[in-house]
């Protein structure tokens, strides 16, 4: 084959693949360019503004490279051009979700806490494990029948659910959970709330900003995430000028083990952000650490400091960690009683720190540096009282 001839079929070829090509991209409609929605610290999350729609990604935590859920978020507006034209085989690939959310079922109760502070209280027509929710707004609303108790939030009960008609359910995902069995085969879109999986406290906080998407209330959201990170970050520094705190130990045994936060965990790295000298905080573990108390006693025994978490309908005291665990004795803390606990039963803990890091860190900071001034009174920890 001359020269000339090998050119020709190369350029025939090129000419072949392209034209294939271009039939492709006209069987199946090409994304224009978005707006991807800058996030500083999440890792789950992808957010992408195209004309007329929103797509939001949730990676999947538990399979790094895999996507959890897609969201394609379209303003009601949005009833004809690309939604009819496009709208089905875009779309086919994901959740599409009509903004703004205007009747939800929220099955948490962090999340009811969040929605109530934006202002969206009103939109939440119901609950899962409705005693459970601390929210005072929540459970007014309960009360006065406008907001339905559907029951067990692993087992709720759809009939309930499909009665108050939301647009939306919002629940926490897990790990090998099998699925939300009935709750996913009623055609409700599920919202899968994965944040907690986030390994840092802003990053976490910072699914504020997406919620806010979904309830068309983005600005409001982001100027509260704005607030809560230069708060947090304002701690951070002043931690930082303060130098090393006092040492510390989380928590306490539970049945025969004691979980010990990992050092790369949300509240492991909110002991690194206060100052703390934590004895696990080199760890990389992201979750807890399952330890038994010799494990603690080796290597936490002689720490300053012990904050703890607990549910009562009362102060903890210090002859009741005794008879919970005797090894406690043992504990430096405990002997010289600094211990500090944080009763999760009368204090909003579980409902607030996820969305607001910067309150729990000013406990940390007054816990583990005495010394400092012009700090609030601590919020959710309590020195226990009583005798040793």
């Amino acid at each position: 084959m001359t020269l000339k001839s090998k050119c020709l079929s190369i350029l025939f070829i090129l000419s072949a693949t392209v034209w294939l090509a271009s039939c492709g991209v006209q069987n199946k409609p090409q994304r224009e360019d978005g707006h991807t929605v800058a996030f500083r610290y999440s890792s789950l999350l992808t957010i992408v503004e195209y004309d007329g729609y929103t797509v939001a990604d949730i990676s999947n935590p538990w399979k790094p490279g895999k996507l959890l859920h897609r969201y394609y978020l379209v303003p009601r507006k949005e009833e004809s051009g690309k939604w009819k034209e496009e709208g089905e085989k875009t779309f086919s690939d994901g959740t599409v979700i009509r903004t703004p959310i205007e009747r939800a079922a929220v099955f948490t109760t962090v999340h009811c806490a969040l929605l109530t502070e934006l202002g969206l209280g009103s939109k939440i027509v119901g609950v899962a494990d409705a005693k459970y929710i601390k929210v005072p707004y929540i459970q007014q609303q309960i009360e006065a029948g406008r907001i339905v108790d559907c029951g067990n939030g692993l087992n709720p009960v759809v009939e309930i659910i499909m009665d108050v008609k939301p647009e939306v359910i919002m629940l926490s995902p897990f790990e090998n959970s099998g699925g939300y069995g009935k709750t996913e085969e009623i055609g409700i879109p599920l919202i899968e709330c994965a944040e907690y999986m986030e390994t840092s406290p802003l990053a976490r906080a910072e699914w504020m900003r997406f919620y806010g998407l979904l309830f068309g209330v983005g600005e409001k959201a982001d100027i509260l995430f704005q607030q809560v990170d230069s708060s947090y970050t304002a701690l951070k520094q002043q931690a930082e000028k303060a130098g090393e705190g006092r040492s510390v130990i989380v928590d306490k045994v539970t049945g025969s083990v004691w979980y010990m936060p990992g050092g790369r965990s949300t509240i492991g790295q909110m002991l690194q952000d206060a100052g703390a000298n934590y004895p696990w905080a080199t760890d990389e573990q992201s979750g807890s650490l399952a330890l038994p108390f010799e494990a603690v006693l080796e290597k936490g025994g002689e720490a300053d400091v012990w904050i703890l978490r607990y549910n009562s309908d009362h102060d903890l005291q210090y002859d009741e960690l005794l008879s919970e665990y005797h090894g406690y004795s043992h504990l430096k803390a405990f002997r010289q009683q600094e211990v500090y606990g944080c009763n999760v039963e009368q204090s909003l803990f579980y409902e607030e720190t996820p969305f607001h890091p910067e309150r729990l860190l000013t406990d940390f900071l007054q816990i583990l540096h005495p010394e400092m001034t012009g700090l609030p009174a601590l919020r959710y920890y309590k020195k226990v009282k009583g005798e040793g």
